[in-house]
């Protein structure tokens, strides 16, 4: 149970759920029984439609109709295969370039350490945090941008607390006099958010949450020792590549990029005059090692260059995350473009990491269904590393089918106060 269920509670409906995955590529669509007593998952219903060109564009909707349409067919899918007639609530993913990740740490000394933390204290702690946190990613997306948009808090989880150095899990209770507390909060911009919702209306669902998936695939894994497991995630969509970077135990923020498979699928297209549904089958096959020898060679030096600008992006990301200390020394790989063998050769057997601070070569691994906790899938179809995402939200919604009440009372009560 996290920290905030063990604060404020939960819900105690046993719930049949949706994951909706709406990549640029590929909508996935996952119905779930979730167990109220284990805090765990069933898949019972699994759905894939290919979307139509011009549908997203870098991981963000450019097609409001053209998504509802392949939407419509991916959650039909599912539903045929679970037996269900209707799933009424739904987690979405969002992904792209402005969507925003990053933990915020506040230091304070209590006036009076003899009396134990309570709740009320703790709730202005986080308050705030959220406050500072809004400020730091206005300023960014601004200087990024070259004007001010709006944004939204979309995921929140309080990842690291020490008390007088020693750190803790939950607060309450304890005596002390110097407190830190980090918060990582994701926020994402309000017209993507509105897009996602439009759909979700269209679909007729209620959301529970959309969540930036970088934050749900890394806070899905389950690991022993989880407050000393430290790793770095990459996630290769469509349209995007995204990044997150755990340490102790918690996550400490999340980058994304607008480089993913569909520049690798553009690239053979373009070099072998094809159209890019002849490309893309070609690059699964080349994925699949389907191909013959030559075909493959061929394939490994066209999309050369690509990779290489795909591990400068992968780099200047991970140089974001160096100011404090070691990078972790573990990456896994997942989503659909983790498939192609050049990305793992790349991050293999080049020397890109030596620029950043690792204390060593990082190992490199891709991530698996099976990695994912609390799921289990009664489909069969989820094998591969690109199930992974759908797989991390719905993980994901367990939690937020109890800690709905969190996240909208708490958290987003706070982001009022500063928007």
């Amino acid at each position: 149970m996290s920290l905030f269920s063990q604060l404020f509670g939960g819900g105690n409906a046993t719930q049949t759920l949706l994951a909706l995955d709406i990549g640029t590529e590929v909508v996935k669509a996952l119905v779930f029984n979730v167990d109220k007593k284990q805090s765990t998952g069933t898949i019972t219903g699994v759905g894939k439609v290919r979307q139509k060109q011009g549908n997203m564009q870098n991981g963000a909707v450019s097609d409001i109709s053209g998504v509802i349409e392949t939407a419509k067919e991916a959650i039909a899918k599912a539903k045929e295969q679970a037996q269900v007639k209707k799933v009424k609530k739904a987690i979405l993913g969002i992904a792209g370039e402005y969507v925003k990740g990053t933990t915020t740490t506040v230091h304070y000394q209590r006036v009076r350490s003899e009396k134990p933390i309570e709740v009320s204290e703790l709730k202005n702690i986080i308050r705030k945090v959220q406050e500072k946190a809004y400020e730091r990613i206005v300023k960014q997306l601004e200087y990024e941008m070259g004007h001010r948009i709006d944004i939204r808090l979309i995921n929140a989880a309080i990842v690291d607390v020490r008390i007088d150095g020693y750190r803790i899990t939950n607060p309450i209770g304890f005596k002390g006099r110097d407190v830190s507390i980090g918060v990582f909060n994701a926020y994402a911009p309000m017209i993507h958010l509105g897009a996602l919702e439009s759909i979700a209306q269209e679909l007729g669902i209620d959301l529970l949450n959309i969540a930036a998936e970088p934050y749900a695939v890394s806070m899905s894994v389950g690991f022993d020792d989880v407050l000393d497991f430290s790793a770095i995630f990459i996630d290769i969509g469509g349209g995007t590549t995204d990044i997150a970077v755990v340490r102790n135990g918690g996550l400490e923020g999340t980058k994304m990029f607008a480089l993913g498979g569909r520049a690798f699928t553009k690239k053979i297209a373009q070099e072998f005059s094809l159209r890019f549904e002849e490309a893309e089958k070609i690059k699964i096959d080349y994925a699949l090692q389907k191909l013959e020898q030559n075909a493959t060679v061929q394939i490994e030096r066209a999309l050369g260059d690509d990779c290489r600008v795909w591990l400068s992006g992968v780099e200047l990301s991970l140089g974001e995350f160096s100011d404090t200390s070691l990078l972790p020394s573990t990456v896994y790989l997942c989503g659909g473009g983790s498939g192609l063998p050049g990305i793992k050769n790349a991050l293999e057997q080049t020397d890109w990491f030596r620029e950043l601070p690792f204390a060593k070569q990082p190992e490199i691994r891709f991530l698996q269904p099976r990695d994912v906790s609390r799921i289990k899938d009664n489909s069969n179809i989820l094998t591969t590393p690109q199930d992974v995402t759908p797989m991390g939200l719905a993980a994901l919604a367990i939690d937020l089918a109890n800690e709905e009440k969190v996240v909208a009372n708490l958290l987003r009560k706070a982001m009022r106060t500063v928007q």
